[in-house]
């Protein structure tokens, strides 16, 4: 795969982000602010890109979406590793909002 395949690729990436991220936003707020682990004011300007800006800001060659998370044991707990898979993801889903809720506060 060559470079311009990767541009493309991330372009494609991060319309689809922006497009869920608007999506969610304009849905249910609060949760969104919670899954997509952004601030209020980073929601407020993606919620209210028009077309044409979204579509320029995908086109940046830098990933737009991020992983939440640094550490090896929230990676594999949202796998489904573990003792048990429910479990698991049960657990990852407490130890990511209780991050959300320290960086929050």
């Amino acid at each position: 795969m060559n470079h311009q395949n990767f541009q493309n690729e991330i372009r494609e990436l991060n319309i689809a982000y922006l497009m869920l991220a608007q999506k969610i936003l304009r849905s249910d707020r609060e949760t969104a602010l919670f899954r997509l682990g952004i601030s209020k004011e980073l929601a407020d300007f993606i919620e209210n890109l028009s077309a044409a800006r979204l579509v320029r800001m995908a086109d940046n060659p830098m990933l737009i979406p991020r992983f939440r998370f640094d550490d090896e044991q929230l990676a594999r707990l949202m796998a489904g590793e573990g003792r048990d898979e429910t479990a698991s993801t049960l657990h990852a889903a407490i130890i990511a909002a209780s991050r959300f809720l320290e960086e929050a506060a």
